[in-house]
């Protein structure tokens, strides 16, 4: 019983603040939430990435490994990805990102802070920072069909990866006015993050449900069976095992359908929306499961 109770302790308030963004989305289908995601980009997830590296003891090495994990996660799922996107004889371009590139930052953040504490915080803002590192880069790179490093030095998480790094590298503690700043800026974030990911939700619409239905179970199936792959592979137990299990079983990334619409052509974002739209409403019958079974045997 009290499995389960920690459960709802986790999901309850990330759901509830989705839902609550789905309602003020329904109510108001006008509401930018631009602001949000320039805040998110440019200083929440920063903030995130600096207090959570710094703040919960965790090891360089620990970053430098699961930086591995999620390289060979995404070029796994890329050659997967490929295969399923030839078979439905689609654009294996431009439809790749939401294949491969899971929700971590806007679901995965806060379930995996609720579930495992600073540490599983940290860890997963690792994996964001490597996911963000992907959509400013090969996400831009595919649906553009243009290599441009100009997003990808814009990217202000990158800059702020790279001094947590160095704090956490040579063991230099944060003074106490920057932990208590990015504290304040990083929990104030989660909570637009998931606003905005309701938000999003009420507005976009599929269009092929059959289509996205194939990409959404790819996603949301195979994605949590390879990251239960890599705990048993590469041996990981504890929060290292849970977080990456979560990780791995987020649906696809909004991101992927913001950058689809700045790049690619209407057909192709209309498949993208599809695809977040039903592989997150359906994650929230996936996620509670991988969870369960994440706080079960990794707790």
């Amino acid at each position: 019983m009290h499995l389960y109770i920690k459960l709802f302790e986790v999901l309850f308030p990330v759901f509830l603040v989705i839902g609550i963004g789905y309602w003020y989305g329904k109510k108001d289908p006008k509401f930018d939430t631009k602001f949000i995601t320039t805040f998110a980009g440019n200083i929440g997830l920063p903030c995130i990435i600096f207090y959570s590296l710094t703040t919960s003891n965790v090891d360089f090495s620990v970053f430098l490994r699961f930086l591995y994990y999620i390289f060979l996660y995404v070029g796994l799922f890329a050659i997967l990805g490929i295969l399923v996107l030839k078979i439905l004889n689609k654009d294996i371009y431009r439809l790749l990102p939401p294949l491969i590139l899971p929700n971590t930052g806007n679901m995965g953040i806060p379930i995996c802070l609720f579930a495992y504490g600073k540490m599983g915080l940290a860890i997963a803002a690792a994996i964001t920072s490597v996911i963000m590192v992907f959509h400013f880069s090969l996400n831009i790179l595919l649906a553009s069909r243009k290599l441009s490093f100009r997003p990808l030095i814009n990217c202000v998480s990158i800059y702020a990866l790279i001094i947590s790094l160095f704090f956490v590298y040579f063991e230099i503690p944060a003074p106490n006015f920057i932990e208590n700043a990015t504290f304040l800026i990083s929990y104030s974030t989660i909570f637009l993050v998931l606003m905005s990911l309701g938000i999003a939700l009420s507005n976009l619409k599929i269009f092929s449900f059959k289509e996205s239905l194939i990409y959404t179970f790819t996603r949301i199936i195979i994605g949590p069976l390879i990251g239960f792959g890599f705990v048993k592979f590469f041996n990981l137990s504890g929060v290292e095992a849970g977080v990456i299990l979560i990780q791995t079983s987020m649906p696809s990334a909004v991101l992927t359908y913001l950058i689809g619409k700045m790049y690619s052509p209407k057909s192709i974002t209309n498949d993208i929306a599809g695809t977040v739209v039903l592989s997150t409403f359906l994650s929230f019958i996936t996620v509670p499961i991988v969870v369960l079974f994440s706080l079960k045997y990794f707790g």
